[in-house]
């Protein structure tokens, strides 16, 4: 029988760092658990990744910003988002009060 888990479960109670598991990965897929707590990419620093994501919000809230943008994209639970390879971006805050849980695809 398969091992049974749940995406929330194991939440650590303070974070010092954002927390990345990954899920499940093979060569060319990588699934992976994001929680942050507060969280925020640091001052200028922009994602510029090699393969494409696919990010869905499952709990908390979190805004992000898109290089040449003016307004950042505010998520919530329930929302995905499809980001292109290179499409450099940031995280501009996660909710400081309640862990925020994402589910990233890389492929």
């Amino acid at each position: 029988m398969p091992d049974l888990k749940s995406i929330f479960a194991d939440i650590p109670t303070t974070l010092p760092d954002e927390l990345v598991e990954v899920l499940a990965a093979t060569s060319t897929v990588r699934i992976e658990r994001i929680v942050s707590l507060g969280h925020a990419s640091p001052e200028g620093f922009w994602y510029d990744q090699e393969a494409d994501e696919w990010v869905l919000l499952l709990r908390g809230g979190a805004r992000l910003r898109f290089e040449g943008d003016d307004h950042s994209v505010a998520m919530k639970p329930g929302d995905c988002l499809q980001i292109p390879a290179h499409r450099r971006h940031r995280v501009e805050w996660t909710d400081p009060g309640e862990p925020t849980i994402w589910l990233a695809v890389h492929y």
